[in-house]
């Protein structure tokens, strides 16, 4: 019955999809200034669960001398966005879109947490120990 609990690695996928688009946005920012920068993005959420999935059925090594492991992980791809800069300088950050985008990421993120948190006390619930 709980051999292949989906709910949980949809979650923490989530998760870590939001937490690296969390870090690719704040590195945007940081460089708003830097002269001939380029905004970058994180794929979006389905294209990478897609990716996830696709891998779920191989088994992974979480070292390197594990058997028949394959030790690399999905993860979200970060691209450039190929934008015309409006800035005097060639920067492509627009610090207000990338505002924007970090609540977004935050919003995910605790919207990942919220189906964990939930799942987890259901769990809990189902064998007693709640």
């Amino acid at each position: 019955m709980y051999e292949k609990l989906e709910i949980f690695r949809t979650a923490i996928s989530l998760a870590q999809h939001a937490g690296t688009r969390q870090a690719v946005i704040a590195q945007n920012i940081a460089n708003a200034d830097t002269p001939d920068y380029r905004a970058r993005q994180v794929t979006d959420f389905a294209t990478y669960a897609a990716k996830d999935t696709q891998a779920a059925g191989v088994q992974k090594a979480t070292r390197a001398g594990h058997l028949n492991g394959v030790q690399s992980a999905a993860k979200p791809e970060v691209d450039v966005i190929q934008s015309a800069s409006h800035s005097p300088n060639g920067n492509g950050v627009s610090v207000e879109q990338e505002m924007v985008k970090a609540v977004e990421a935050k919003r995910h993120h605790d919207q990942a947490l919220a189906v964990y948190k939930s799942s987890l006390n259901i769990l809990r619930a189902s064998i007693g120990r709640s």
